[in-house]
């Protein structure tokens, strides 16, 4: 489930508008600019986690991040002793769903690829700083520019 914040007017207001004859903007589907803040992003990792009964999960949810996502973990005694630890314990906290796994903690992101890490890093960034996952992307044979969705679908959609 996509957890959303309304920044529109709430439905009663919207029905009361259409009950007294006011115009109001026309519903359409979920997009960046209708007024509804995403809090969660749909992912598809390039290779898999592979869980302990062989199963690869492939796609998951991460949820926008907040300040305390970013504070605790720099009293975990692992992040402490290597920095570089710092981005496990984080996408273990943000990461909400991963396949058909029960929980997502650091240990399933500390046996992760290193190109499945690498790619919820940048996801990470994207959501968090630039608030979308999309990129612009160079075709290298014709050289036509292109804007892709990293969530690999439709915003909103998994």
């Amino acid at each position: 489930m996509q957890r959303v914040i309304a920044t529109r007017p709430s439905v009663e207001a919207t029905e009361a508008a259409d009950a007294s004859g006011a115009s109001t903007p026309s519903s359409s589907s979920s997009s960046v600019d209708d007024g509804v803040m995403r809090t969660e992003f749909a992912f598809e990792l390039p290779r898999g986690f592979v869980g302990a009964d062989g199963t690869v999960h492939r796609r998951g949810v991460m949820r926008l991040a907040t300040a305390r996502d970013e504070l605790l973990p720099l009293y975990d005694a692992r992040v402490q002793e290597n920095p570089a630890y710092t981005t496990v314990v984080l996408l273990g906290r943000v990461i909400t769903s991963l396949g058909t796994l029960g929980s997502v903690d650091a240990s399933v992101i500390e046996n992760m690829f290193a190109s499945d890490v690498a790619f919820l890093q940048d996801f990470y960034r994207r959501v968090n700083a630039e608030g979308h996952t999309r990129i612009a992307v160079t075709c290298p044979e014709c050289s036509h520019r292109f804007t892709a969705d990293l969530a690999g679908g439709r915003l909103g959609e998994s």
